[in-house]
């Protein structure tokens, strides 16, 4: 496919990515800022946590078959599609009137996002020559560390002062505008070609997935439904493996996979994925439940984790050089577990100062452990496979995001249901599910006990991932002496950009 942009008219289709971008990049921060607010209107906190995983689990199963369609049908078609439902997800969001509605109307905005991330990649690579790249990636970062800031802000205020609705509608002037500049402004020429998606992969792997949370999640359920969903997990799951082996143009390749060092480097990013949503979901629940601060407060928490990461981007090319990626790597993950060690220390009377800590050190550590890895598998495969080894790591945090938000969020539940003893639980699950359960927590001692308590089995989830995470990047294979030769600005920045 060959590209028919004006010179002159490329920075308005840059524009027309970083609107893109920045709709998916604000959408964590925002909604985990404004869900506390949501359930209690709601209803059905049990459900905490299908809220991100259904977005996640649809966004990461998608962003692999969007960037195959953008190659047979050209990048404008798909990625005004995928704006559009994930549009379409945004309004009926706003419009829900349930637990169950929001989870869904979140799952179709997720199968919608999953356009947005690899395809405006892929325009940016058609667009641009290499050596260009590296100045339209920083703004494309960039927009990532914005959104760690306005997204909790825009969350605080709109839950303050107008309807929860708000933090889903947002989106919608900014998509239009987002759609009417990729209509105006960019031209392709579009060149067929064959390509053979897996779409018999994506089901066996979407089913067993789904099995996996539910399992995670519906904990109290009966013993043989727990035990017919795990069937179903382990025989999808077998079979997704034989369909990839024998598939021309599998979901996810195995041979690749299988090699030690991309198989270790997206073990731990999975693992940090994992450990990472989890203090995004966790966390804003702690700070107004337990330490009983405003919405606003608890996205500046959120937002130190993000302005962690891309400051650990800009500084790794520094320490690549100074120390080689390797000490860099190992030394540097060790932040990944030492933050999250700060959330143990939480109690009812600590000050969110100490949660900003453990979320900015976390946020650096991810940041080294993210850009490392995809540095490392890069210069591991050659130029024919970079794309692929890449999407790897992309889908291992995104795998990773979609385990951790279920899984803690069930961690969370079992840990209500044994502090709470029975009565506590239900008293507690009620003032949950009130508009303003929240700030009313501080008024009953006994409530906020057994909530501070459950919340702290979560925290000791995150941070036994953290250190599991940490542990896996000593076992990635790095010589010595990689790293130490100049890193390009590009490398860093298209890092953050994923």
């Amino acid at each position: 496919m060959s590209e028919y942009v004006d010179r002159s008219k490329r920075p308005l289709v840059i524009a027309s990515i970083v609107f893109a971008t920045f709709m998916v990049a604000i959408e964590a921060t925002i909604v985990a800022t404004a869900m506390p607010r949501i359930v209690g209107q709601l209803g059905g906190f049990t459900y905490y946590s299908w809220v991100f995983s259904a977005f996640l689990l649809a966004q990461s199963t998608t962003t692999v078959i969007y960037g195959k369609l953008s190659d047979m049908f050209g990048r404008k078609p798909v990625l005004v599609g995928g704006i559009l439902i994930f549009l379409v997800g945004s309004a009926l969001a706003g419009f829900a009137w349930s637990m169950a509605s929001l989870i869904a109307f979140r799952l179709l905005q997720g199968i919608g996002a999953g356009a947005i991330q690899p395809v405006t990649m892929t325009v940016v690579g058609d667009l641009y020559k290499l050596e260009e790249r590296a100045r339209v990636q920083g703004v494309l970062a960039s927009v990532w560390a914005v959104s760690a800031v306005i997204g909790p802000l825009a969350g605080g205020l709109i839950v303050d002062n107008v309807s929860w609705a708000w933090i889903f509608w947002i989106n919608l002037p900014i998509g239009l505008l987002t759609i009417l500049g990729f209509t105006l402004f960019l031209h392709e020429n579009i060149e067929p070609r064959k390509a053979r998606i897996d779409y018999l992969g994506t089901i066996l792997f979407s089913i067993s997935i789904v099995s996996l949370l539910v399992i995670l999640t519906e904990t109290d359920a009966a013993a043989w439904i727990l035990a017919c969903l795990s069937a179903l997990f382990f025989a999808t799951g077998f079979l997704f493996i034989l369909q990839e082996r024998r598939a021309p143009e599998p979901i996810i390749s195995i041979a690749l996979w299988s090699r030690r060092l991309i198989a270790t480097c997206n073990a731990a990013t999975l693992l940090a994925g994992m450990a990472l949503i989890g203090l995004t979901t966790i966390l804003p629940i702690y700070v107004q439940g337990v330490l009983g601060r405003s919405p606003l407060v608890a996205g500046f928490t959120l937002t130190m984790l993000i302005v962690g990461w891309p400051l650990a981007v800009m500084l790794s090319s520094r320490l690549f050089r100074a120390f080689g990626i390797r000490r860099t790597l190992r030394v540097g993950s060790l932040m990944f577990p030492f933050g999250a060690a700060f959330l143990l220390f939480l109690t009812p009377e600590s000050s969110p100062i100490v949660a900003g800590i453990g979320s900015f050190l976390m946020g650096f550590g991810m940041g080294l452990i993210s850009l490392s890895s995809i540095v490392l598998v890069q210069d591991s495969v050659e130029w024919s496979m970079r794309g692929s080894a890449t999407a790897s790591i992309i889908f291992s945090r995104s795998l990773g995001n979609t385990l951790g938000a279920t899984a803690l969020g069930a961690v969370l539940n079992v840990g209500i249901a044994h502090f709470g003893s029975g009565d506590l639980a239900r008293r507690l699950h009620d003032i949950l599910n009130q508009p303003t359960g929240l700030s009313n927590l501080s008024t009953d001692p006994a409530i906020r006990l057994v909530f501070n308590s459950a919340l702290h089995w979560s925290f000791s989830g995150v941070f036994v991932v953290a250190i599991l995470t940490f542990a896996t990047t000593w076992l990635i294979p790095i010589s010595h002496h990689v790293g130490r030769k100049p890193s390009s600005n590009a490398d860093a920045q298209e890092a953050m950009s994923h």
